[in-house]
């Protein structure tokens, strides 16, 4: 079986395959979504959800079609008029683009690629009524850490915090307390099949959402908030998908644990290209680095090559993203991918320059 390490969707854990098996079996395949065991099922993931990531037991999580779904819910029901994004790559970029055309005073600041974030130097206009944040830039292997979200929560408590947790969830310890919306996709961190979102909101932002009073669109949260409160979606989910997330719960380590591993791990891969000529880390400030997407720069004919030899031993690389696509690779640094894998790769990437 080749090894991926291609940044989402992302190698999926083993044990799926298993829980797919038993899903069929169990008749998960064929249930109602508005039965007693769907219900079930859907109670049980928020409730693992809630204890393995540490997310606090006042906030609501709920289930969407994706990550980048989110970004239309955010806009049209916690949004009146004015959205601020700070981003430094093609994702966060994106999210303000989109959230743009909803809302036509949404704004933003683009910040350097090994520029950290400081909430004192950085204008955020009166009127904005939403902070957004990329927590894991996947485009460039840059994150937002704990510390600069906090400053930022402090500093403009007036004002509600969004944040993409798209290739961060599941991998590395997020304080949820420090924003009022979280949302990512499954198939990255979390090592599941792509296919399913999770919005993850506070009672602060389900307030704001009650005062607009936006109830518009089908997607809109006071609507698929209304239904998740009775273990419910507003529409009929990837059953299949939600159950597997139960399954891959239920066994997961928390995420403590899971977020020591996945540093550690990612010290290794930075040290390993450390003073390195032929590849080197695009981000060369280490206080930005991403601890779940390793991005590498080098030439783009030697990276050719690595992906074609690699993939001739049954390795996938991560393709360059946006601005960076030609003359960077990405490597995932998920729960999912083994130490044996890595090693492998290291191994394959150290006998291109021998």
């Amino acid at each position: 079986m080749a090894i991926t390490f291609y940044p989402g969707p992302s190698k999926v854990y083993p044990q799926v395959a298993h829980y797919m098996q038993d899903a069929y079996t169990q008749g998960i395949l064929s249930v109602n979504h508005r039965s007693a065991v769907f219900m079930d099922v859907c109670q049980r993931s928020i409730e693992l959800l809630k204890e393995k990531l540490h997310i606090p037991a006042d906030y609501s999580v709920m289930y969407v079609s994706s990550a980048t779904e989110s970004w239309e819910i955010i806009a049209q029901s916690l949004v009146e008029k004015h959205s601020y994004h700070l981003y430094n790559g093609a994702f966060g970029a994106k999210w303000r683009e989109y959230s743009a055309k909803l809302r036509s005073k949404s704004e933003g600041y683009a910040f350097g690629l090994n520029e950290e974030l400081q909430a004192d130097a950085v204008y955020i206009p009166s009127e904005a009524e939403i902070l957004c944040f990329t927590q894991n830039e996947t485009s460039n292997g840059t994150q937002v850490n704990n510390t600069t979200l906090a400053n930022f929560s402090k500093g403009y408590s007036d004002k509600l915090i969004a944040v993409d947790a798209t290739s961060s969830l599941g991998g590395i310890t997020l304080d949820f307390t420090l924003a009022d919306i979280w949302f990512a996709s499954v198939q990255k961190c979390l090592g599941l099949p792509a296919g399913l979102g999770l919005l993850v909101c506070s009672p602060r932002a389900l307030k704001r959402a009650r005062q607009l009073g936006e109830n518009d669109h089908y997607n809109s949260l006071l609507f698929i908030q209304e239904n998740i409160e009775r273990y419910q979606t507003h529409y009929t989910p990837n059953v299949l998908s939600i159950y597997l997330l139960m399954r891959v719960m239920e066994n997961v380590d928390e995420i403590g644990m899971l977020s020591n591993r996945i540093k550690q791990q990612a010290a290794d891969w930075y040290t390993f290209f450390h003073g390195r000529e032929d590849m080197k880390p695009l981000v060369g400030n280490p206080g930005v680095r991403s601890d779940t997407v390793i991005t590498i720069q080098a030439d783009p004919v030697l990276i050719g090559q690595l992906k074609e030899k690699a993939k001739q031993e049954g390795i996938t690389l991560g393709n360059g993203y946006g601005a960076w696509k030609q003359n960077t690779f990405r490597i995932a640094n998920f729960p999912a991918i083994t130490t044996e894998e890595i090693h492998t790769l290291q191994a394959f990437l150290n006998r291109q320059i021998e």
